[in-house]
């Protein structure tokens, strides 16, 4: 069977001058005025720009786009691209509101997948610097999540139903592996074994069992907020926030969880070296209610529904604080 010969088409479009635009995005890209992460797909930009940019196309011919958005006056449709990044600011209030477009425009990050950061990283730059706006602040280009080593398909069969895991897991157990099992700035793999170990390693034994561990010794304990936790465990903490701080301006959201747990494992070896269950101390009940309540602040940002739970846990009252018995936060999965 002869397959039908490509029939060539020509129509006239409205063109985007992207070549008068293409020093001025390399020098912001090159300088990190505009940054973009990872360091690869900085470098993948640039590349590309240096190859030589041509002028695009932004629009399209009407009877061959139908559902575009029209441009006054002509027979042409915006092309969708063009179309979609101009929502980044007409959705802020660029020319109806200019207080609230102030308020939330340069943005501080844009967070797009890497198949399609040319378009945010060049053309919309490039468009931005036309209309005489300032760019972003960076973009964080995230990988994909693959299933079992494969890219998810339909017709494989292996797509995972997020809400499935939500139903039998939590939102905060789903939230929690996507950040701590995939990199932000590379690809990903799911699979329900690593999941389930996730839940019963970090949250289940790890996490859970931490924040119990320390109620149950404590609950009912009336603790002073004006008695200092000892320096070490200070330091500990500080350490961890700094961290957690460095990790997140850095998009590596997966070592901010890394260096949290590493505070859960200290406080873990606290409590066996200290043994509070054998004699009661005020300055080691402090550094244990210490522990717990930094880690749920810590947490936040990242599980916020178990970290207010663990903070409900140990609520602060009037310069003292009131630890209490808990049900387990993340039950052993079989």
């Amino acid at each position: 069977m002869h397959q039908k010969a490509p029939e060539k088409i020509e129509e006239e479009n409205y063109f985007f001058r992207l070549t008068k635009y293409a020093p001025a995005i390399e020098k912001a890209i090159a300088s990190d005025n505009l940054k973009i992460l990872p360091v690869t797909r900085k470098n993948e930009m640039l590349a590309f720009i240096r190859d030589g940019l041509e002028d695009v196309s932004f629009s399209r011919f009407k009877k061959a786009a139908p559902w575009g958005i029209p441009i006054p006056k002509s027979d042409q449709t915006m092309y969708v691209w063009c179309d979609a990044l101009s929502n980044y600011l007409s959705i802020i209030g660029y020319g109806k509101n200019t207080k609230t477009f102030k308020k939330w425009w340069p943005a501080n990050v844009h967070i797009v997948g890497k198949d399609i950061l040319r378009f945010h990283a060049i053309y919309w730059p490039a468009m931005l610097l036309s209309a005489e706006l300032p760019l972003p602040k960076s973009i964080l280009a995230h990988g994909f999540v693959t299933s079992e080593g494969q890219k998810m398909s339909k017709t494989l069969g292996n797509v995972v139903n997020p809400f499935e895991a939500v139903k039998k897991y939590g939102v905060d157990t789903l939230r929690y592996y996507l950040l701590r099992e995939m990199p932000s700035d590379g690809d990903g793999d799911f699979s329900w074994e690593k999941f389930k170990n996730r839940y019963n390693d970090d949250l289940a034994k790890g996490l859970g069992n931490f924040v119990s561990r320390i109620a149950h010794l404590l609950a009912g304990d009336k603790i002073a907020i004006k008695l200092p936790a000892s320096r070490k465990t200070q330091q500990e903490i500080h350490r961890m926030n700094v961290r957690v701080e460095k990790h997140i301006n850095e998009f590596r959201l997966h070592e901010a969880l890394a260096a949290i747990f590493q505070l859960i494992q200290f406080g873990d070896s606290y409590i066996n070296e200290k043994q509070p269950w054998k004699n009661k101390n005020a300055k080691v009940s402090r550094d244990l209610s210490a522990l717990v309540i930094a880690t749920g602040k810590a947490l936040l940002p990242f599980i916020p529904e178990t970290a207010a739970k663990i903070l409900a846990i140990f609520p602060v009252k009037i310069g003292y604080i009131y630890p209490k018995k808990n049900k387990a936060l993340f039950p052993r999965a079989e």
